[in-house]
């Protein structure tokens, strides 16, 4: 998953959070005090306490005030009135308001805190180092990628249900803040540009399509910023809707097409051609610590490089071992490459269709609601729907993406969409994956807001570990759907490889395509784009098997300690109600279920 989930994530703004530059706020447990089992703890609140939510509870409301996450002291649906401020001077004051904060937390002995309240500290802790760490780097002077960027932000956000005539105002508002908006975004990736802080330009050939799809629109009425007006609610008059239609068309014609304009000038003549040519995060200024830095924030742990990179290759031994046992239960005779052109050219593993696609996908999630019970005991209340990624994103997109209230099938380029990998993809994105941990965490109640915020190595070492227990669970009903899952796992471990290979190794482009040509069975068209995605978007793809990894460690240890007693709902549902935390403040956690016997965070006040 990628892109800003953000935190106290609404479903109104669920759509523009899944199509923006992807700035996930995630904790690195280098920067947090070391997790702990419950004894020695505070267990009631004290005067650290008070200080500690003094503390978050100013810090939050301001983050909101920034409009750096959405949030409910926005109107209901979160549209706001402007587009944030992006600008190098209120980038500046942001870095001193943080490293402020964090001097004042470094004034707290955890010790002294409540047992709920440590955790909330090594979560926020990390948390503001992070953003400390993003300031310090100058990240906002890089606001894209290839997978997404800043202009697709605001893009997404004309997705959202407006159902009232203030927010449709609200939002015309902020279309008209777009050419302040964009000016500084400009001036920021000029300033990125001039130091050589770009993604590599490689990565940038033929993104501006998602600049042109709004250039090259006939009329205003034919971009995605004219969509909240196409239907408007039947509760706004006649005449107001016709005058609410008036005016979108005119801020879109004096305000938004211009603002693109620039834009696609800025990018073809000026951008694009005096990008970085170099591939590797290290080659970045100070780009050791920068890269390091990302391992730290998008792994929650401190390990270097070099380690991960034998992670890889050690974890890739073993999936092969397994791929080659299930290659024998089809029958193929011939040896793994052999086999993957196989899986690639033969026209019976691919939709015709994409609503062929759509119907698989929701086929395999009703699938796991006939199991669900069986491993879960806490069932969100929140659904998710199956929905086809928009045509403007979906060519450079992944080929699934979920959250809260939805689950994001690519369509586009259906030879490159095989089915019998769509079990694993539905597990990751939608349940128990990401659609179902997400609404999980949500739903806890007593949470401080930034609890909310996104860490990547939990959330997507869930959604992998999601893609294993449907082995257990029966989803995977034919051998060439196991060795889809077998893939996904390859995919997901040749990350450690090809991520530290490009990044601190020197590695070419070829050399990470070829390498997820050899290991997995993904199609050509996905190992370009996730290469891609790897090179401009550094250590992001190190979080998801290092957090299955933790996670499957941690279910092992319970298993071994607690025998008879062990419950797979009570494991599980311990681990989501957790929320989104650093994996060593994971790691603690299930030492202490150990401690309790493996009771439900469920049974008893927790």
């Amino acid at each position: 998953m990628d892109k800003k989930f953000t935190a106290a994530l609404t479903g109104a703004s669920l759509m523009g959070a899944l199509f923006a530059t992807p700035l996930m706020i995630t904790a690195p447990a280098a920067q947090a005090a070391p997790a702990r089992a419950t004894a020695g703890k505070a267990e009631r609140p004290g005067p650290a306490d008070a200080r500690f939510k003094a503390i978050y509870t100013a810090e939050w409301k301001w983050r909101l005030s920034q409009k750096q996450e959405e949030g409910e002291d926005d109107d209901d649906s979160g549209v706001s009135a402007s587009l944030p401020r992006i600008d190098a001077a209120t980038q500046k004051q942001r870095l001193a308001y943080w490293q402020g904060v964090m001097k004042q937390l470094d004034g707290i002995r955890e010790a002294q805190l409540s047992a709920p309240e440590q955790v909330n500290y090594q979560v926020y802790k990390a948390q503001i180092a992070a953003l400390i760490a993003g300031q310090q780097f100058r990240e906002y002077e890089k606001p894209l990628n290839a997978d997404s960027a800043f202009w697709s932000n605001t893009a997404g956000g004309a997705r959202r249900v407006m159902s009232t005539e203030k927010q449709l105002r609200d939002y015309l508002k902020q279309l008209a803040d777009m050419p302040r908006y964009f000016n500084d975004e400009i001036d920021n990736m000029r300033a990125g540009l001039a130091r050589g802080f770009t993604p590599p330009k490689v990565t940038l050939i033929g993104r501006d399509s998602s600049i042109t799809s709004v250039t090259d629109a006939k009329t205003a009425q034919d971009t995605i910023y004219y969509l909240p007006f196409k239907a408007l609610p039947a509760t706004i008059p006649a005449a107001e809707q016709a005058a609410l239609r008036a005016q979108a068309v005119q801020t879109i014609e004096s305000s938004v097409l211009p603002a693109y304009r620039k834009l696609l000038q800025f990018m073809r003549e000026e951008y694009v051609p005096k990008a970085r040519e170099a591939l590797a995060a290290e080659s970045l200024p100070d780009g050791k610590a920068y890269y390091q830095s990302k391992i730290v924030e998008f792994t929650t742990t401190a390990m270097s490089a070099d380690q991960i990179h034998q992670i890889g290759l050690s974890e890739m031994a073993k999936i092969r071992a397994e791929m080659h046992q299930v290659i024998k239960q089809t029958g193929f005779e011939g040896d793994l490459p052999a086999f993957l052109q196989f899986l690639r050219s033969d026209p019976r593993f691919y939709a015709k269709t994409p609503e062929e696609l759509l119907m698989r996908s929701a086929w395999v999630a009703k699938k796991f609601d006939a199991k669900v019970s069986q491993y879960f005991g806490y069932l969100p209340r929140r659904r998710f729907a199956v929905i086809p990624v928009p045509d403007d994103q979906a060519p450079f997109y992944t080929s699934g993406r979920g959250g809260p209230g939805v689950y994001l099938v690519n369509t586009y380029n259906l030879p490159s969409r095989a089915l019998y990998s769509m079990p694993a993809l539905t597990l990751h994105e939608s349940a128990p994956g990401h659609a179902f941990q997400m609404p999980v965490a949500m739903e806890q109640k007593g949470r401080p807001a930034f609890r909310n915020a996104y860490i990547s190595a939990f959330g997507e070492g869930w959604a992998l570990y999601s893609e294993r227990l449907g082995v257990e669970m029966g989803i995977y009903e034919t051998p060439y759907e196991m060795f889809g899952m077998l893939s996904y796992q390859a995919w997901r471990a040749s990350r450690l490889v090809v991520d530290t290979g490009i990044h601190s190794k020197g590695w070419t482009r070829k050399q990470a395509q070829d390498y997820l040509h050899d290991n997995t069975a993904l199609s050509a068209h996905e190992i370009e784009t996730e290469v891609d995605r790897y090179i401009s978007w550094p250590g992001q793809a190190l979080s998801y098997y290092l957090g299955e990894m933790s996670i499957i460690g941690a279910r092992r240890k319970a298993e071994a300690a607690l025998g008879s007693k062990f419950d797979i709902r009570a494991f599980h549902d311990t681990v989501l109600q957790l929320g989104s935390v650093p994996l060593p403040v994971l790691e603690a956690r299930i030492d202490r279920f150990i401690a309790d016997g493996g009771k439900s965070p469920y049974s008893s006040l927790d």
